[in-house]
């Protein structure tokens, strides 16, 4: 990835931030369209859309809601979200980073419709993005890992080196730091965000090097499933992963994507809607960690209880000193990091042993 980008990423950062002025006309009957990167039975990241999906057919005036999975990012998407366009929906939601660019340009063509695109940062009269906070969820997660971890070495599968991943890779490796200042969060790329068997592994490749607790930015089970086979702990990601890996499986930040979608509808039903972006934290219940394993001991569990409250009052994950893998300082002591810095991620914290790309 080129500088450039990651400074034209910080701008949109920040202009996700301070919000537009769009809004959408009152509709009586709701339609809305989903369009999906993988398949709903992936049990991640597209599962836990589709179960907001349906939370949110479950409101009165949502009167239909359909979906299309498996859709390539690009000219394939915007073939898609016209199609869904033209077939009546007024309400798209686009759920994956690579789909912001046909999103927009199919709003464009469709004023009358109001699109939702989620951890993008493009917006127009009648689209924004979506996302929540999952670097909270993440950090707590990280600390569950942290104290279970018996060699120091926990294993990420990670999909693109985008920010988004690399911010919750930095969240997670830091509450594992709260319990171990010297671990190590090993770092492998899939270059995709739906590939079981590369996932897996990878997964087996950091388990073959040491590591004790696999865990996960990638969408299928894939990992969990190597850390059972493996006879070691794993952390899940998106959706509760627990029935893949029943001996393994600890806990998973999870996503409750129906809270929003809910949220949408009604106000797009009520005409209130507007095209402000949105990042919510995981007090409003969009994000969250999935019922831990009875391995979990009762006082980690009161512990992260503990830490969850504390994050909410003050979100204070990525204050300072914070130092990047070669010990640089990159955040002083007692500042804390803006959010247009979070949402702009492009180097990872001391602990991660994995390479980015180079600017």
């Amino acid at each position: 990835m080129k500088r450039v980008f990651w400074i034209l990423l910080l701008i949109a950062a920040i202009m996700l931030i301070a919000g537009c002025g769009g809004k959408a006309e009152k509709s009586d009957k709701i339609k809305a369209g989903f369009v999906y990167v993988g398949p709903v039975g992936d049990a991640g990241w597209t599962k836990s859309h589709d179960e907001g999906r349906l939370a949110m057919e479950e409101l009165p005036f949502v009167e239909k809601s359909i979906y299309v999975e498996n859709v390539p990012e690009g000219a394939e998407a915007t073939r898609v979200i016209t199609e869904m366009a033209e077939s009546g929906c007024n309400i798209i939601f686009t759920t994956s980073f690579g789909y912001m660019d046909p999103t927009l340009e199919v709003a464009k063509k469709y004023p009358d419709v109001t699109f939702l695109h989620a951890t993008g940062y493009k917006t127009a009269e009648n689209m924004t993005n979506y996302m929540g906070k999952m670097y909270q969820s993440k950090y707590l997660a990280g600390i569950v890992a942290g104290r279970m971890s018996k060699t120091g070495k926990i294993g990420y599968v990670a999909p693109f080196p985008i920010p988004e991943v690399v911010r919750l890779i930095n969240a997670f490796t830091l509450g594992a730091q709260t319990e171990n200042p010297d671990i190590e969060v090993q770092v492998l790329w899939t270059n995709s965000w739906f590939d079981p068997v590369h996932e897996k592994e990878a997964a087996n490749t950091m388990i073959a090097d040491g590591c004790d607790v696999i865990t996960q930015g990638a969408d299928s089970a894939g990992p969990q499933e190597a850390a059972e086979a493996a006879g070691i702990y794993s952390i899940g990601y998106d959706s509760d992963m627990s029935m893949f890996a029943p001996n393994a499986h600890l806990t998973a930040p999870v996503w409750h994507w129906g809270v929003y979608y809910k949220d949408v509808a009604t106000k797009v039903h009520n005409g209130t809607w507007t095209n402000e972006p949105v990042w919510w934290d995981m007090g409003t219940g969009i994000t969250g960690l999935s019922p831990f394993s009875e391995k979990v001991p009762q006082d980690l569990r009161d512990h992260i209880e503990s830490v969850k409250k504390q994050v909410l009052e003050e979100d204070n994950i990525f204050a300072g000193p914070l130092y990047d893998q070669s010990g640089k300082l990159m955040v002083e002591e007692g500042v804390k990091m803006t959010d247009g810095e979070k949402l702009s991620f492009d180097w990872f914290v001391k602990g991660v042993k994995g390479r980015l790309p180079k600017n």
